[in-house]
């Protein structure tokens, strides 16, 4: 049995770690730290190299800076930290730096098997390693495919660990005309399983008038 993934020290408004890594999937990574800080989430940012690459080559956010524009200046002043990935001493290394969770978004084949080992090379792979050994939410939004068997052996271990693995892998039961649609029906599957309210999707089930706009 997975152990439990809530730390009842935490709290519901502690800050949340967000990490982006070198897998293909920078809309969703930029649209879900917009969404966190609009439900007025304090984020603890670490984006590694392969990610910073990431974000230029699929949406033009060459560095920080644009990287606040993209999601509102004022908000990322008052509610993001960002941290170096190669500073492994920093606050999200330790498990007496409370935090609400992790989310890895977008998360690498690599990134995931290092979590999975428990290598802790990088301040996104301590953090991960941290969440779980603290038993905090720990969610990894992995972008590959086809899977081998080394990635399902690593999503296993991971999910036994207390994990949730989820593949960026929208759906299509709501009619989707445009990509920040898709974007958005993985956005908000992620902010569900780290607890933030939202009404990006149709929810199944719902009548028409619960509907967002």
């Amino acid at each position: 049995m997975a152990p439990a993934r809530r730390n009842p020290i935490a709290g519901e408004q502690a800050p949340l770690v967000m990490a982006l890594t070198g897998a293909s999937g920078a809309p969703y990574a930029i649209r879900l730290l917009e969404q966190l800080l609009a439900a007025d989430r304090r984020v603890s940012l670490i984006v590694s190299s392969h990610g910073w690459r990431l974000l230029a080559t699929e949406s033009d956010v060459h560095d920080l800076a644009a990287l606040r524009e993209a999601v509102g200046a004022d908000r990322f002043d008052a509610q993001v930290t960002v941290f170096d990935d190669d500073d492994r001493g920093a606050a999200p290394a330790s498990g007496s730096s409370i935090a609400g969770g992790m989310v890895i978004c977008p998360c690498s084949m690599g990134t995931l098997a290092s979590i999975a080992a428990g290598i802790s090379r990088s301040l996104v792979e301590r953090a991960a390693d941290v969440a779980l050994k603290e038993r905090r939410p720990l969610l990894l939004m992995t972008r590959e495919m086809p899977l081998s068997l080394v990635h399902i052996e690593n999503m296993r271990l991971l999910t036994l660990a207390g994990a949730v693995v989820m593949p960026a892998s929208p759906g299509f039961y709501h009619r989707p005309t445009t990509i920040d649609e898709l974007v958005d029906f993985v956005v908000a599957r992620a902010l569900d399983h780290l607890g933030v309210a939202n009404a990006l999707v149709p929810r199944w089930g719902e009548p028409p008038s619960e509907q967002p706009l």
